[in-house]
């Protein structure tokens, strides 16, 4: 995972990329916005800390800079500017997390982390006509709702985080109930013949592949041609 680390104080910049590559990480440093933008125009990363107070131009220019250019490069703002309307300018601008300086090294590091794995998470799932909000947890046919209670979403995120595969009646068992938990085959055959009703009208097709479980097919519109 790389990260643009913008910080005009040499010590404080120095100590944060130590504190960062000890964790793993590949830590490129900017100590003004021009730097800064030319490096977000050179290459991807997955991760942007930002102090507001350099010496060329207020931070926040590099959060309109990569908004404008329509990236969605996570940004924690790193400043001692504590007033609340400051911090909520930035995050209204399109910065993602506000801390404040002096910030303690577990908490900056652990910001690092929570942001990195929102980032790694897919925030949703398109099959055919069908869109899973992960976030949300609704599915969309179409972009209208699709009406589905607690299991039903469990059993549907699963089936669409794995495409293209079977998944067996022990997998579905260990993702609906409890790790262990004895399922019979005819109470999972029963669940599958209700979620197929389900989402009938979504352009998924729900397979069984006898003695090994069940696969996901998306209707193309083509059966038949």
């Amino acid at each position: 995972m790389s990260i643009l680390l913008i910080e005009d104080d040499q010590p404080l910049a120095d100590g944060l990329a130590r504190a960062l590559r000890h964790e793993g990480y590949a830590v490129a440093i900017a100590g003004d916005v021009g730097a800064a933008c030319r490096a977000l125009d050179a290459q991807a990363y997955d991760l942007v800390v930002l102090d507001l107070g350099l010496p060329d131009l207020d931070g926040s220019t590099v959060v309109a800079h990569l908004r404008a250019r329509q990236l969605n490069t996570p940004v924690l703002v790193l400043s001692a500017r504590d007033a609340i309307e400051e911090r909520i300018r930035l995050l209204d601008i399109g910065a993602d997390d506000y801390l404040l300086k002096p910030a303690a090294r577990e908490e900056f590091l652990a910001r690092v982390r929570a942001m990195l794995r929102r980032r790694r998470a897919p925030q949703s799932i398109v099959l055919g006509r069908l869109r899973l909000d992960l976030e949300g947890k609704r599915a969309y046919v179409d972009d209208e709702p699709l009406e589905l209670n607690g299991r039903e979403w469990t059993l549907l995120s699963f089936l669409a985080a794995h495409p293209n595969r079977v998944v067996s009646r022990d997998e579905i068992a260990d993702t609906l109930y409890r790790s262990g938990t004895a399922v019979s085959d005819n109470a999972i055959e029963q669940i599958m013949s209700r979620f197929r009703k389900r989402i009938g009208e979504s352009g998924l097709n729900l397979r069984t592949v006898r003695g090994l479980g069940y696969y996901c097919e998306i209707d193309d519109g083509k059966d038949g041609e």
